[in-house]
């Protein structure tokens, strides 16, 4: 929330304004532009709008246009033209970017309004009831809308928001259509792709909005009291309420939210960010910047089941700890597993009786998860009595299900069944602190803790040196650490206080870098040696299924070109991995980054290929199982101080035992640029996807060049390029400029000529890995001619959804028929 002095002021500014409805407002450009048309807010039947052109509405308040967002991808977006920074309001392609110059935009005969490049056409809006006359009108609304001669409304992007929600949009449902208009994070800031959290109202529920992230309910606004929903207060702020028009309109057909602008000078929008944070801003033209004036969730613990349950949300440190007598049980798919219990209840008498123990300064938790309909759980209250604080304790100690009390100086009596959920701890001097009692099995009193070991140790004093063993009994998260019987010297688990002293308590100066699965900081150990921590965010939509994958392959497997896993930290509703220190970060940012002048010269280059070809040969064929990393990338491969490579990242890694080659999967992962056809289409994966991986990486290394840039006014990625240069025998031109006078032709044209071979279009055409290694490391193997590589005309895309993408490979066009 912002400062409310600061809001006074500036909200004082706009009563300088005549107050106009957003309805009278809207209806007053509908009249104008059914009078006369601007030739610069309207695309006609049969026009093109090129790559280079744009619509301005009427009253320049928002123009569309292609527009690159961080990348070379294209995207054909709404943005806001009356303000500086020229925030993007709605983007067309979220979920298909394109590349070139020589994208359009234009109405097709059928009426449709489409993105094209002659390669790939993007159906824009839906199949319209007319197809003659019609015209694209940008308003100043922020609206664009398709309209037939008679003017009617056949589309209009309103009825498809990304992120962005404006006045006069509409948020809810349709019963009669079925459609839902719901706003989606982009996946980050530079990629508007659909991200992991949403924010929808249901319409089996009359309880408000909630946020999403999957099917786990993160927020809720609260039910609709006519004024403003339950759980948002500042709604009703004097300094919202007079200056925003919030409304909730339902009928048998469909249930929407909105509001309007009571005063049209004032700029506004309501974001929800890559975090899952929702926020309504409003633009201040003295200050040249957004002021957001409130925000939800306003604090991490607001977040439902942040935690899990039986654990504890501190807001200071923005962190969960398990409750005395209970140990993490990990992350389920889609929400956080919390804490279970050492030793379950008796619910015995005398002196086999549960027992209670005292936590100060709380607030309270909800209860017992129960369902809200087949998709979505909700929490719901204690239950209160009048009693004294004897009989309360009693009423919870002759319940088995009853899992903690608490009694106040009122007479009240409060008692939570099943798994607690949602209890903060706040500090001493907090004066909403209470006192509450968890329920806790008798012997968890006797003599401490007993002798029951706790499994975790201190990283400072920990031996590198140390081999270590795992077994998926280490993360189960269903089995009691005491029953756990160990011969091997055991995979280590680190308490989160040692951890965090290594880090200097997570010290931004220590951060090395962020990921999907969260940041990684460097830490160092009494000895002095140093070591990467990798901590995830408590956003992320990754978790234990891939930190599991990650520990279970890498903790059993020992190579010199393979990053190595030291242990992992899973108190307190963290979960971390504990890694060797690479000096020298990744490989990325030597071959792509601003600063490697000189650094990777041809000798360097092509020991880190050599390495890394024997890290994925190990992997293939010398491991005791055969393992698909599925991700090799260039970010992905570490470096350590004398720049020799190491494979990192093994959350999406597969295992195949015996003589099983190959696998197929619906969900496809990884990044594109890197991934074979038949994974792409078909999720079908095998030993030849990494070596198609790698074929990719060994261009990269000799070409300086990312796989997914635009090179040539006929090639549309890094393999393209390569491939013609090769037909037309200029191979040596595709060589890092830097690498001038250090390398020989022949060596040049080798090298790249194994990257083609692996980088065929058919898997069984590819060499494997130990092939690979030796047309790499013998000058007397014969290589054969490489045929048509996979993608060497199609278009090249970062998008990152689970979804493969649906594009040809054999220069057809593409076409998505969804309305986006």
């Amino acid at each position: 929330m912002a400062d409310s002095n600061i809001v006074k002021k500036n909200m004082a500014t706009m009563r300088k304004f005549p107050f106009i409805s957003l309805l009278v407002f809207s209806c007053f450009y509908l009249q104008v532009y059914n009078g006369r048309v601007s030739a610069t807010d309207t695309l006609f039947q049969g026009q093109n709008m090129t790559a280079s052109g744009q619509l301005t509405s009427y009253g320049n308040a928002f123009e569309l246009g292609f527009f690159s967002l961080g990348s070379t991808n294209v995207y054909l977006v709404i943005r806001m033209k009356n303000v500086a920074t020229k925030d993007i309001v709605w983007v067309a392609n979220r979920d298909l970017p394109f590349t070139g110059s020589s994208t359009i935009l234009t109405i097709n005969d059928d009426g449709c309004l489409v993105i094209a490049n002659g390669r790939a056409t993007y159906r824009v809006s839906d199949d319209p009831s007319s197809s003659q006359n019609v015209s694209a009108t940008l308003l100043d609304s922020g609206n664009l809308v398709l309209r037939d001669g008679n003017m009617d409304i056949l589309w209009q992007s309103f009825d498809y928001p990304s992120n962005i929600f404006l006045p006069g949009m509409k948020f809810g449902y349709n019963n009669k259509t079925g459609k839902v208009w719901s706003l989606t994070s982009w996946l980050d800031q530079a990629d508007p792709n659909k991200g992991n959290f949403m924010l929808k109202m249901d319409p089996k529920k009359s309880n408000g909005v909630f946020l999403m992230r999957g099917t786990e309910i993160l927020w809720m606004s609260g039910p609709w009291n006519g004024y403003g929903f339950a759980f948002m207060p500042e709604m009703l702020s004097p300094y919202i309420f007079n200056y925003f028009n919030y409304s909730m309109y339902s009928d048998e057909n469909e249930t929407y939210f909105s509001y309007s602008v009571y005063n049209s000078s004032v700029i506004t929008r309501f974001i929800i960010d890559v975090t899952g944070h929702m926020r309504e801003l409003v633009w201040f033209e003295e200050s040249q910047q957004w002021m957001s004036i409130w925000s939800e969730p306003r604090q991490f613990c607001e977040v439902l089941n942040s935690c899990g349950p039986f654990s504890s949300c501190s807001e200071d440190t923005t962190s969960c700890r398990c409750l005395r007598g209970f140990y993490p049980s990990g992350k389920q798919q889609g929400q956080d597993g919390g804490c279970m219990r050492r030793v379950a209840l008796t619910c015995g008498n005398g002196d086999n009786r549960d027992m209670f123990f005292r936590m100060n300064d709380v607030r309270y938790p909800v209860s017992s998860t129960q369902k809200i309909n087949s998709s979505y759980n909700f929490p719901s209250g204690p239950q209160v009595s009048n009693s004294d604080a004897k009989a309360c304790r009693e009423a919870c100690l002759s319940n088995c299900t009853c899992s903690a009390y608490a009694y106040n100086t009122s007479g009240l009596c409060l008692r939570w069944y099943g798994d607690i959920l949602g209890l903060e701890q706040l500090s001493a001097k907090d004066p909403n602190g209470r006192t509450i009692f968890i329920k806790l099995a008798a012997s968890e009193f006797d003599n401490g803790r007993g002798d029951r070991e706790d499994p975790s140790q201190d990283i400072l004093l920990f031996d590198m040196e140390m081999s270590i063993t795992t077994s998926s009994s280490d993360f189960s998260g269903s089995e009691n650490p005491r029953k756990r019987k160990r011969k091997d010297a055991p995979f280590p688990l680190f308490s989160f206080d040692s951890v965090s002293l290594a880090t200097d308590n997570f010290s931004s100066e220590n951060k090395l870098g962020e990921g999907g699965f969260g940041p990684v900081y460097k830490g160092k150990l009494l000895n002095g040696q140093e070591i990467a921590v990798k901590r995830l965010s408590k956003w992320s939509g990754q978790g234990l299924e891939e930190l599991k994958n990650e520990t279970m392959l890498i903790a059993k497997l020992q190579h010199r070109n393979l990053v190595r896993l030291l242990g992992c930290c899973l108190e307190q509703g963290e979960k971390i991995l504990i890694y060797e220190f690479m000096p020298n970060k990744s490989l990325d940012s030597f071959l792509f980054g601003s600063n490697s002048e000189g650094l990777l010269d041809w000798g360097t280059r092509v020991r880190i290929i050599e390495g890394i070809a024997q890290g994925l040969l190990y992997l293939h064929q010398f491991s005791r199982l055969r393992i698909i990393h599925r991700d090799p990338k260039a970010s992905n491969i570490l470096l350590d101080g004398e720049m020799n490579p190491k494979i990192s990242d093994f959350g999406l890694a597969r295992m195949f035992g015996g003589d099983k080659l190959q696998a197929n999967t619906n969900r496809i992962v990884g990044t594109y640029g890197y991934m074979p056809p038949e994974y792409a289409m078909e999720g079908l994966f095998s030993i030849k996807s990494d070596v198609f991986s790698f074929g990719v990486l060994l261009l990269e290394i000799v070409s300086g060049k990312k796989s997914t840039g635009f090179y040539h006014s006929s090639s549309l990625n890094l393999i393209g390029h390569a491939w013609e240069l090769w037909k037309g025998d200029r191979v040596f031109e595709l060589m890092d400029p830097k690498l001038e006078d250090q390398v020989s032709y022949p060596m040049v044209y080798r090298y790249i000529n194994v990257a083609l071979l692996c980088v065929q279009e058919m898997a069984a055409d590819r060499p494997t890995m130990s092939e690979v290694v030796s047309m790499l490391t013998n000058e007397l193997t014969v290589l054969n001619s490489p045929k048509k590589p996979a993608f060497s005309n199609a278009r090249s895309t970062t998008n990152s959804s689970n979804q493969p993408e649906k594009f040809s490979v054999n220069d057809v066009t593409v076409s998505l028929m969804e309305p986006r």
